[in-house]
């Protein structure tokens, strides 16, 4: 496959110097043949891929890393559809990232931060004549752009950055005291994810193009103590352009405090460039009185999100959630119709959620959904009302683009990061485009995945991933693993991940069991809300069901067993070591779940241990929350017996650190084995590249140590 660089031309003098990347495998790495973590870092990651308007180019950006440096670049490249060659459109001297095409297929638009702050800048499609969009001019001071839109007519442009509305700190009520580092709250939330309210939020801006530089443009969100699109996660997708350019349409919660804490309740707006008026379509009023109008519409209570306009305008699709509270109900594809206000269920007979919306035409949509452990392309004809899913197979795939009759698709599977395949809009039929990490997967050897049916306790089948080691001898006797999936209502799918990484386990020579429990999606509703009010219910009795499963297999070493988990996986862990009966030789949680009642005042989303517990520790007419809370971890630390390794990051505030710190006292105290990993720049997730490293390599050593 041919690859060529295309510079950009000149910039200033500000810009750092190329990073070098770091992805050769060394001949050690080539002669051992099999995954480690550092084979792992080398391995390019791409995404954010979009076909040109013509389906001839696909664009995508690329991050690799250097790991002495201790961090990655972001680089932007195109593929050639009929000749397959890829070229690189930016250097690694700044970070470019998030690529568009314009409407004509002529440009492309991108972020960069090569000025000194991330700003919008525009290119040739052939890359070169780079020029600055946004900002002024960048450097210090600038705020950042954290995602943008051009409208099709390329006569405006939307984009998001952080404006202070509210004063939390000290400093700021007590100017004689400007040295103080104190905040001060009244109410809910004083944190979110891994961030403290210092009361900054993103906005939505518009400004028009074509006149120089945009250093200004219209908040249309103004004084506003909320986000858009939501925090924490910010994703740009919750925002889009009409087709004509004239409206915009995007997601946001508008509440504040404890009401924003304890509520799912986001909508959709649409705001009208010309007349500057916006309007909610979820929660509609009368114009003339401003009271809410009596319909089915008043049940969105939920989450709201991921507009897109039909071709025509006439429609909006987007994900409703009708359960308010309860971030995992059903993800429903509804179509909303600008003319008459009228909304419609389109998978109310589908029970998968649906993601990822494409219209073609003005009376086609695809999505993709989960089922059982894969993400499948599906389509439908809201004429029609029937779903069909398109695309068959043990695979994950997690986005895709279509121009005229193309389409390819972003996918993964356990044995293989994402890759770009084309993909047969008649039947489905799938057809691999890229080869990015072609050189690591020819030195590497991988494990095969059997997928396997196991009867739980309550007589039901249950899909459980089996990932074998590399050069697998059935004569041998492997040690095994028992994943515990976090989220909770996270599927255990065919996907690679840089932090979990079942195919990296199995070349360390475990057996990894990873069952889709009850509680996870992708199964149907039913499933998924099991685990709801029932941490320690009957998705606890599929783990167990899953590992005693594959520990009878003749090659299965049921004295050398581990049990690993991250969030509500690490409460898994923290909770089967007191009730496993002896079944593991080690325990391995990340920032998991220890003490519920300590949870309940220390974490940030309200509304999601409401739901997921039945209510507060105080509560004590509430027989679901009181249920959840005599079950917590911390209750059966008396039974503890077996050596655990805890990690946790000091700026998780989703399930923060202290609950670790308890967790490891307890185990102490008791003269139980155990080690505490805190790393004090990372969150929920462990995401730097030397960071990973200590991570994986305390990880593996625990194991090999009391397992292997």
């Amino acid at each position: 496959m041919a690859i060529a660089a295309v510079g950009l031309g000149a910039c200033d003098d500000r810009r750092p110097q190329p990073l070098t990347i770091d992805n050769a495998l060394t001949a050690d790495e080539i002669a051992a043949g099999r995954l480690t973590p550092e084979v792992m870092w080398k391995m390019s990651r791409a995404g954010s891929s979009s076909l040109s308007p013509d389906g001839k180019t696909l664009l995508y950006a690329q991050t690799d890393y250097n790991m002495a440096q201790n961090r990655g670049v972001t680089t932007i490249w195109v593929q050639d559809m009929a000749s397959g060659a890829v070229t690189r459109l930016t250097d690694t001297a700044s970070n470019n990232a998030d690529p568009k095409w314009s409407a004509d297929g002529r440009k492309i638009y991108f972020l960069s931060d090569r000025s000194g702050s991330m700003q919008v800048w525009r290119m040739n499609a052939a890359g070169g004549d780079a020029t600055q969009v946004t900002g002024s001019g960048g450097g210090e001071g600038v705020p950042d752009v954290e995602g943008f839109g051009v409208s099709p007519d390329e006569k405006h442009i939307w984009w998001v950055q952080a404006v202070q509305t509210a004063r939390r700190k000290s400093s700021d009520v007590y100017k004689d005291m400007d040295k103080s580092k104190a905040r001060i709250y009244d109410d809910l939330m004083a944190r979110h994810w891994d961030y403290w309210d210092e009361g900054s939020y993103r906005h939505i801006f518009i400004g028009e193009l074509g006149k120089g530089l945009v250093t200004g443009g219209t908040d249309i969100m103004p004084d506003a103590q909320w986000d858009a699109p939501l925090a924490p996660y910010f994703d740009m997708a919750e925002i889009a352009w009409n087709n004509a350019g004239t409206m915009l349409a995007y997601t946001c919660k508008p509440l504040t405090g404890t009401e924003y804490a304890v509520s799912t309740d986001s909508d959709i707006f649409v705001y009208v460039l010309e007349s500057g008026v916006t309007q909610n379509i979820c929660k509609p009023v009368n114009v003339n009185t401003g009271e809410p109008v009596a319909s089915d519409k008043a049940v969105m209570a939920g989450y709201d999100k991921y507009p897109v306009w039909s071709p025509d305008d006439t429609k909006i699709a987007f994900l409703s959630q009708r359960r308010a509270g309860n971030e995992s109900d059903k993800a429903r594809l509804f179509l909303y119709d600008c003319r008459t206000g009228e909304m419609q269920d389109l998978t109310e007979d589908f029970d998968y959620n649906a993601m990822n919306v494409v219209w073609e035409g003005n009376d086609r949509i695809w999505f993709i959904a989960p089922i059982e452990a894969t993400h499948q392309i599906c389509r439908i004809s809201p004429s029609v009302g029937e779903v069909e899913v398109v695309t068959r197979g043990d695979h994950d795939i997690n986005a895709f683009s279509m121009a005229g009759d193309r389409i390819v698709a972003e996918m993964c599977t356990i044995s293989m990061a994402t890759e770009f395949f084309g993909v047969d809009p008649a039947d489905g039929t799938l057809t691999q485009l890229s080869a990015i990490n072609k050189p690591v997967y020819d030195n590497i050897r991988m494990g095969e995945v059997q997928k396997r049916w196991v009867k739980t306790t309550d007589g039901k089948q249950m899909l459980t991933w089996v990932i074998l080691p590399p050069d697998f001898d059935p004569d041998k006797k492997y040690p095994i693993l028992l994943y515990c999936q976090g989220g909770p209502q996270s599927v255990v799918s065919q996907f690679w991940s840089y932090r979990w990484n079942f195919q990296l386990m199995a070349a360390q020579g475990y057996v990894v069991v990873a069952p889709n429990r009850r509680g996870l999606p992708s199964f149907g509703q039913e499933w998924l809300d099991q685990i709801s009010g029932d941490y320690a219910g009957q998705n606890i009795r599929d783990y167990l069901s899953a590992i005693d499963d594959v520990a009878g297999e003749p090659w299965a070493d049921e004295t050398r067993m581990g049990c690993v988990g991250a969030s509500y996986g690490g409460y898994s862990v923290f909770f089967l070591a007191g009730c496993h009966e002896k079944r593991f030789k080690a325990f391995i949680a990340h920032c998991g779940i220890f003490n519920f009642e300590s949870m309940y005042g220390e974490t940030e989303e309200l509304f999601f241990i409401n739901n997921d517990y039945g209510g507060p520790y105080w509560d004590r007419s509430n027989q679901v929350a009181q249920r959840s809370y005599a079950n917590s971890p911390h209750k059966f630390v008396s039974k503890w017996d077996t050596p655990i390794l805890i990690f946790t990051g000091e700026y998780d505030f989703r399930i923060p650190y202290t609950q670790s710190l308890e967790a490891f006292t307890a185990a102490r105290v008791r003269g139980i084995p155990a080690r505490l990993v805190e790393f004090e720049n990372e969150a929920h997730q462990v995401f730097r590249p030397q960071n990973s490293l200590v991570w994986n390599r305390e990880f593996f050593g625990w194991l090999d140590k009391y397992v292997k």
